[in-house]
């Protein structure tokens, strides 16, 4: 059972890792990745994905997906360890881009000392000093 992590979290899902490719049942690359698939492709909101005419072999089988090969097709990065176990699926270069473009910082909380969290966006419209460290 392949783990995938991507923006939206960690989700283990049921799927078949083969070397460069990630087979998923439809149903299972929505849940890990909120990407569906459609007679149109792979899909998500209003943005769809078509599969590359005359590929449909590396993209498609029976009504699995190779998630990897999507993700590739959309010109974003694609890691996995040796096993196949865990697979990463990074947001596109170009959505990158734009989001550093924003100077936006992205959404998160953090606990504090008593273990309250507390949100990124609860600080909208004050100013806001962000201080990170990191041991290595």
């Amino acid at each position: 059972m392949p783990n995938i992590l991507t923006e939206r979290g960690a989700t283990a899902v049921p799927g078949e890792s083969a070397g460069e490719a990630l087979w998923l049942s439809a149903g299972a690359a929505e849940a890990a990745t909120g990407w569906s698939l459609k007679p149109e492709g792979f899909c998500r909101d209003e943005i769809c994905i078509p599969t590359p005419r005359g590929r449909e072999a590396e993209f498609l089988r029976g009504e699995e997906v190779n998630v990897a090969a999507f993700w590739r097709h959309m010109g974003a990065p694609v890691l996995h360890d040796a096993a196949g176990s865990v697979w990463m699926l990074g947001e596109p270069a170009a959505a990158r881009a734009a989001a550093l473009e924003s100077l936006q910082a992205p959404e998160f909380a953090l606990p504090d000392l008593d273990g309250r969290m507390h949100a990124l966006s609860e600080q909208r419209g004050k100013k806001v000093l962000l201080v990170t460290w990191a041991s290595w």
